[in-house]
């Protein structure tokens, strides 16, 4: 079992930054992918960035350029820093950690881009 925990969340206006963090805990494979998801009000989830414990990264188009993922793997935690927010960033942030075929979630974390 893996735990995640998310934090950094928050009301932000247009052109702000945040940045999210997310934790993992327990049984943790060398192997693994992870990463963040979102989900606006009324959309279905959907990819924001994953980075595997090599180093390989995959951005949404729509992120690309603005945010960055990172990990620290001694730590096993992954961060996204989020630049130039806009409204439609608005969305509830999930972390996921993959390994073994298995998609591990976190309980989520609003970000709000409004003036």
């Amino acid at each position: 079992q893996v735990q995640l925990v998310e934090s950094g969340g928050g009301l932000v206006q247009p052109g702000g930054s945040l940045r999210l963090s997310c934790a993992a805990s327990g049984t943790i494979f060398a192997i693994n992918v992870m990463g963040w998801y979102r989900q606006g009000p009324g959309k279905q989830r959907e990819l924001v960035a994953t980075r595997t414990n090599t180093g390989s990264t995959n951005y949404a188009d729509s992120v690309k350029g603005r945010f960055t993922i990172s990990r620290d793997n001694a730590k096993n935690t992954v961060y996204l820093q989020l630049n130039s927010l806009k409204p439609e960033d608005t969305a509830v942030y999930y972390c996921l950690h993959r390994q073994s075929g298995y998609d591990y979630w976190g309980q989520g974390t609003q970000v709000t881009v409004s003036s």
